[in-house]
């Protein structure tokens, strides 16, 4: 399969660059908003080429596909994941593996809906995707812009297909770039006009990382730097940050900040709004650092996501 071929089938991508010895990369940002995070902060940099949420998914009645893959940088080592019919079939963990390689995966007989899980908090280039059979794009929902921080990125479950957004994403099945960024902060200067890209709908879960801001304007320029660039008529969503277990003595202050988000981004006739507190219980065994939800906690969160999504008929 040709790197033409292969993007047909790889979902999350703004664009592509190709290397001359042939290695394809795909990038969630713009060039604009990468030169942004480059000059603002060498944390968001990094995870901003990150291959966040980027999965490989067709049909096909093959029996077997390989594909090299190589690593340029690497946050947390979580993993490569095969899943055939919605269930998970196969997981490689990055630090089992060497930073450059190649991966081969079985199928079973028959046709079959695969999905690949790359690396979230890591950036991993692909070449010589090989596959002994056609393969078919499936069909997706709406396109979904998502913005967030860490946990919106995938830290947390130390899996790929285990984040929140791919939890959720196996059942709303939308076409998304997921914009996540660990350590990331409602920061209207990364909001640019992505050319050639209009989502269908926008996920907004930020602020963990600045509950404790002296004033709520970095949140209403936010917001009004995101209608500025997509109007009022393209359906947003709000997901307030989540209960944090690190900061026991902050729960009041976290809690006052929450509710001045949900009435910020309530007031505008576009945007809807979920209580992050609702989503994930309050105890540590739902938590990896009390802060990042584990692989129990990104499960409920993704379906509690899913059901409050269904509720409130975003």
């Amino acid at each position: 399969m040709t790197n033409t071929e292969l993007k047909n089938i790889y979902f999350g991508a703004y664009s592509f660059e190709e290397t001359a010895d042939g290695w394809l990369q795909a990038f969630q940002y713009t060039k604009e908003q990468m030169e942004y995070f480059k000059g603002a902060f060498d944390f968001w940099y990094d995870r901003c080429m990150a291959t966040t949420a980027k999965t490989l998914e067709f049909v096909t009645e093959a029996t077997k596909f390989s594909f090299d893959y190589k690593f340029i940088w690497t946050g947390s080592e979580d993993s490569f994941e095969l899943m055939i019919d919605g269930l998970i079939n196969n997981i490689i963990y990055v630090k089992d593996i060497e930073k450059e390689g190649s991966i081969e995966w079985e199928l079973p007989e028959g046709k079959k809906n695969v999905v690949v899980y790359l690396p979230s908090d890591a950036t991993v280039l692909i070449r010589n995707f090989e596959i002994n059979a056609d393969v078919q794009r499936p069909p997706k929902n709406e396109r979904v812009l998502w913005l967030g921080d860490s946990i919106t990125q995938g830290f947390g479950p130390l899996r790929s297909g285990q984040t929140y957004v791919s939890v959720a994403n196996r059942i709303l099945n939308y076409d998304i770039i997921n914009q996540g960024i660990g350590g990331y902060i409602y920061d209207k200067k990364s909001l640019m006009k992505m050319e050639g890209y209009t989502p269908d709908k926008i996920i907004v879960a930020l602020g963990t990382n600045q509950f404790g801001a002296e004033t709520m304007r970095d949140v209403e320029e936010y917001y009004e730097v995101l209608t500025g660039i997509y109007g009022t008529k393209i359906p947003i969503l709000c997901i307030s940050p989540l209960w944090r277990g690190d900061i026991p003595e902050g729960i009041p202050t976290l809690i006052k900040f929450c509710e001045n988000v949900k009435k910020i981004a309530g007031s505008y006739p576009n945007v809807k709004v979920i209580d992050g507190f609702t989503l994930v219980p309050h105890l540590p065994e739902y938590f990896l650092d009390n802060l990042h939800p584990n692989g129990l906690g990104t499960e409920v969160y993704g379906r509690n996501l899913v059901e409050a999504i269904k509720k409130i008929g975003f």
